[in-house]
């Protein structure tokens, strides 16, 4: 199937690019066919945030979005900065809060929800949009540009042969590409090895973000109240924190990010996550409570210094296929707009100009003159002071940020990538969990349950290992198998098998798609790889 646009990944900046160049179309009277693939079985299926929206993209995208119902329903009535110690909670007054922590004028959402919404924007304008389909393979043309995408196979069995249900996949071409597959894209990180995008910057940084959505005793809900905390129960040298956040008809979202480029094997960051919500100033939100869904995704964090060449001959990425989530302001889906904004401008100039499979140059230099630009500009060396630790980094976080205004003449640059700051298991110190209570803390099974995972179960296992033997021989000798504790699901368990030795076994069943596998393993051996088209989570409302 031919097209002019072919975008893969139905999220925020794909759905942007997509209502922009149908948008510049009709202003030039020019018909621009646009194909939206997405993975999951519906729009907002895979699509977990926290998430404080920051509109500014959304109005200048479509500036009459509340008269056309975006669910955009809970302005931000109160910031509040907490450090946490094991019993205590320390505010930190909001006239010490650097600018990038205030929310006035932004939105408590369901990104999710805004999705969907987008896509009913994108289809009014003659958007067509295959959910379900994922897209497996990048297609080339002679000259090495991208020419297209070609969709997984349905109906295969896990020993890689077609079963009754078998469905051929299909390929897509079209005049121009747009990657906006999210964090660590399984297409885009191809794309950016084969390209070297990524030359001369830094490593990209991750994080795991894990999110619960309860609904609340009435009593216990402010709608808009905004709450981030750092601190326990992390170390100081670990990077991370919480977020919590009142949406409308009490409802509350709860979350922790855990950097990934922790140093200790036996960090769960799920564990960390569940005792986080003990904490006397924090479970008095749930006591009386119901909790109704659950997720986890890996977010890219390392800013300017890590954005990779955003053009390749073909195409481009955007959104956080290329990382332009704000770390500081905990913030990416406005900047995910304004990316597939920026690349659709750039797009649509070339298709007028009658070119095809080129570099859309225009891109990467609008990027450079505009507000997204210079806002993560001066949030650049924010995620590299607060790798230095809780008490310092705090500190240097203030003067870079409130007496520097993010504005000093020298930026910090990073050079080790997160699956190497992993510590052998022998010189870390195990980490006791606490048993969970099943109504405040939960285990991974039960709340696997709640994403609503499902993947055909004889497909073939789309969570691959480079070389087998390396999780015996390497992960688990020397780090205590920290694939067992850094998937939020449950996919990875080392059993013994008949003879009484070790093996990995690979719960794919349980995938929620974030990536973190990929991201964190030590020796970069497990490659996670498109499964079958609709499968994985299907979040309601996160």
């Amino acid at each position: 199937m031919e097209y002019d646009v072919v975008i893969v990944g139905g999220g925020p900046a794909g759905l942007a690019a997509a209502i922009r160049i149908k948008q510049l179309a009709l202003e030039k009277g020019r018909e621009i066919s646009v194909l939206v693939l997405e993975k999951g079985a519906e729009l907002g299926a895979h699509i977990v945030s926290g998430a404080v929206m920051d509109p500014r993209a959304l109005t200048e995208l479509l500036p009459d979005w509340k008269e056309r119902g975006a669910p955009l329903n809970t302005p931000v009535t109160e910031d509040r900065v907490l450090f946490l110690s094991a019993t205590r909670a320390y505010r930190t007054p909001n006239f010490m809060l650097p600018k990038c922590f205030g929310n006035h004028g932004n939105y408590v959402i369901s990104l999710g929800n805004v999705v969907r919404w987008l896509g009913q924007q994108a289809e009014s304008l003659g958007v067509e949009i295959f959910p379900g389909f994922a897209a497996a393979e990048i297609l080339y043309n002679e000259d090495g540009s991208v020419k297209g995408v070609a969709t997984g196979d349905m109906g295969v069995g896990r020993d890689g042969e077609p079963g009754p249900d078998f469905q051929p996949g299909m390929e897509l071409h079209g005049k121009y590409m747009l990657f906006a597959e999210g964090a660590r894209g399984h297409l885009g990180k191809q794309l950016i090895a084969r390209y070297d995008l990524d030359k001369g910057k830094d490593p990209q940084a991750y994080g795991i973000g894990i999110k619960e959505l309860w609904e609340v005793d009435p009593a216990q809900h402010q709608a808009g109240l905004v709450i981030h905390t750092t601190g326990w129960p992390l170390d100081r040298s670990t990077y991370g924190g919480s977020f919590l956040y009142h949406l409308e008809n009490n409802q509350v979202v709860v979350g922790y990010v855990v950097g990934l480029n922790y140093e200790n094997p036996y960090l769960s960051p799920y564990d960390e996550f569940q005792r986080y919500k003990t904490h006397p100033a924090i479970r008095g939100f749930f006591e009386g409570g119901k909790r109704i869904s659950y997720g986890a995704r890996a977010i890219t964090a390392g800013g300017l210094q890590s954005l990779p060449k955003l053009v390749f001959p073909g195409g481009a990425l955007i959104g956080c296929d290329a990382g332009f989530l704000n770390m500081s302001r905990i913030k990416g889906s406005h900047a995910a707009i304004k990316s597939g904004m920026l690349a659709a401008d750039a797009l649509v100039e070339a298709l007028m100009e009658k070119r095809r499979h080129d570099e859309l140059g225009a891109y990467p230099r609008a990027f450079g003159q505009s507000w997204l630009h210079e806002e993560l500009h001066v949030a650049r060396n924010v995620k590299q002071y607060l790798n230095k630790g809780l008490v310092v980094g705090s500190i240097m976080t203030g003067i870079d940020q409130i007496v520097l205004r993010g504005k000093a003449p020298w930026t910090l640059r990073r050079s080790r990538a997160d699956h190497a700051c992993l510590k052998p298991a022998s010189q870390c110190k195990p980490i006791a969990y606490p048993k969970p209570d099943g109504r405040l803390t939960f285990d991974k099974l039960s709340s696997v349950f709640l994403s609503n995972t499902n993947h055909a179960e004889d497909q073939p296992v789309h969570l691959t290992l480079r070389n087998p033997a390396l999780p015996i021989d390497v992960n688990l000798s020397q780090f205590a198998g920290p694939e067992q504790r850094y998937c939020p699901a449950g996919v990875y368990e080392f059993v013994k098998n008949d003879g009484g030795q070790d093996r990995l076994q690979i719960n794919a069943q349980n995938c929620l798609h974030c990536k973190t596998c990929d991201i964190k393993d030590p020796g970069q051996n497990i490659v996670w790889v498109t499964p079958e088209g609709g499968g994985g989570p299907n979040y309601p409302n996160m």
